[in-house]
């Protein structure tokens, strides 16, 4: 697989690096692109919503959703992550777009994740065929990570079951399935 790249912003074109071996699977760029597509265009959304959102990378892996987000304006990011590999990984590419005042690591399993503070935009996107999604959101739900009128886009697996209450959209781009929905009707 090749090595995941920032597909727009200010980042444009840099490569992330990405932990060798089959524990973390990196962000297909098309499945990103289409998200960063549908955020920056859906009317749900509005034309500056990345701009003013603080986001939260779960399951982050190299950070690239997260890091996109910053590259398109989000004035800050957080990312959430517990492998070792992709630790390091994710500390490099924080490093190679410079955005160390805006990125803030938490080291963590998003099961069991520490206190945090609300994020407006939440990109999850876990290991595939473990159904961690419902989980993961009781458990940040419970500790604080979401505003109330916060979007949350999902990347799934062709196994993962996951149907939240009020989809504001949904694609299918390979094996990846993203779906986007808020809590609140928009």
């Amino acid at each position: 697989m090749a090595a995941p790249r920032i597909i727009a912003g200010k980042y444009r074109g840099r490569v992330l690096n990405a932990p060798a071996g089959l524990a973390t699977r990196p962000t297909n760029a098309r499945a990103r692109q289409a998200a960063f597509d549908i955020l920056m265009h859906a009317p749900w959304a509005g034309h500056d919503f990345i701009q003013s959102a603080r986001v939260l990378d779960v399951f982050a892996g190299t950070g690239a959703y997260g890091i996109e987000a910053l590259s398109r304006g989000a004035p800050a990011a957080s990312f959430i992550e517990n492998n070792l590999a992709a630790l390091t990984a994710l500390r490099a590419n924080i490093a190679l777009c410079k955005v160390e005042e805006v990125a803030k690591i938490i080291t963590a399993d998003a099961l069991h994740p520490p206190a945090g503070t609300p994020h407006e935009l939440i990109f999850l996107d876990p290991p595939y065929a473990q159904n961690l999604i419902p989980p993961a959101l009781a458990a940040l739900s419970a500790a604080g990570y979401f505003s109330p009128a916060a979007v949350f886009v999902a990347e799934l697996g062709p196994e993962d079951e996951f149907a939240p209450v009020h989809v504001l959209s949904e694609r299918q781009h390979g094996k990846a399935r993203l779906i986007f929905w808020s809590d609140e009707v928009r």
